[in-house]
């Protein structure tokens, strides 16, 4: 991983205060979730149809039995959890450095992160709704019905909130987007290949000071961007920080003082159930829920970096 260019990002989002992320199926092929146009994505398997075609709304209409087949097992990935990248862009939200993401997936796994400011452009998976009386239903309900779900109070066909071709995007989802994307003084464009329109025309509306690329393959927008990386965008975003979030301290080599109590008195805050993360030479190394008057032990004698939060993330 080219560190010079972690550097650059780290300085550019310092230096940002309302960041957006523009993302696609790249974000979640790090939470085992494929994408399209990879090597190895959905387009370039073989099915009785073309996938393309089995995402369609005539399909859907025609075929829809195998339309079912296909989304239940090729689209929905339950047991799916948010990333690094997912869990940063959430903590960058809290720390009041990203103020929107604007995401073509449909998984859901910015929300389950803690994102709360998203607009999904394709729709999500877990919002499915009756297309005779409107009632909506979860994701469950869809995965566990048999074949076709129907609605269980009017027997009408229930439709995935999701954007199949042929169909147009949500008006409010894409004027909330656009605002977002042009009050931006930083956008990130992460995990998509920026071929898919109208979502990735939302670029051009754009008009802040740095833009990053993180993706693994050449875009469109690499001429026009301030930083492009091709790195995997979970561990290039796990090792961006926050200098108010953070601490240094010089522990003693197999020392035993009394960390917890020293990291929540330097962070003002005293009570049990924060989170401490160490880590060495960049490494995460040590990782827990901090108890009062609990000790802990540091293995060597370096510059220790420790992060405080309210919530628990588990390493990936």
């Amino acid at each position: 991983m080219d560190n010079e260019k972690i550097e650059k990002l780290q300085q550019m989002i310092d230096e940002s205060n309302h960041i957006v992320f523009f993302g696609g199926a790249g974000v979640s092929t790090e939470s085992h979730i494929p994408d399209f146009r990879s090597t190895d994505g959905l387009y370039h398997q073989t099915y009785k149809y073309p996938p393309e075609v089995m995402v369609s709304h005539t399909f859907y209409t025609q075929h829809t039995e195998e339309f079912y087949d296909f989304y239940k097992n090729k689209m929905i990935f339950l047991d799916a959890k948010p990333n690094k990248a997912h869990l940063k862009l959430a903590e960058m939200e809290r720390a009041g450095k990203l103020s929107a993401i604007v995401t073509q997936n449909i998984d859901g796994l910015h929300q389950a992160a803690g994102s709360k400011n998203v607009f999904e452009l394709h729709g999500s998976v877990h919002r499915n709704y009756c297309q005779k009386c409107g009632k909506f239903f979860d994701v469950n309900y869809v995965v566990n019905a048999k074949g076709v779900p129907y609605c269980d109070e009017c027997g009408g066909i229930i439709k995935p909130d999701v954007v199949l071709y042929e169909e147009g995007l949500d008006s409010q989802t894409i004027n909330g987007a656009v605002r977002a994307i042009s009050k931006a003084d930083m956008l990130i464009i992460g995990g998509t290949s920026l071929v898919v329109y109208p979502a990735a025309g939302m670029i051009d509306y754009f008009k802040g000071k740095y833009l990053a690329v993180l993706n693994r393959d050449a875009t469109s927008r690499d001429k026009q961007a301030d930083l492009c990386i091709t790195d995997p965008i979970g561990e290039v975003l796990g090792r961006i920080r926050y200098k108010d979030e953070e601490k240094r301290y010089d522990l003693d080599r197999s020392s035993t003082g009394n960390f917890a109590d020293q990291f929540c008195s330097d962070q003002d805050d005293t009570k049990d159930g924060k989170e401490v993360i160490v880590t060495v030479d960049g490494k995460e190394v040590y990782k827990t829920s901090i108890e009062k008057d609990q000790i802990y032990q540091i293995p060597e004698k370096k510059m220790a970096r420790t992060s405080c939060r309210s919530k628990m993330e588990k390493l990936q």
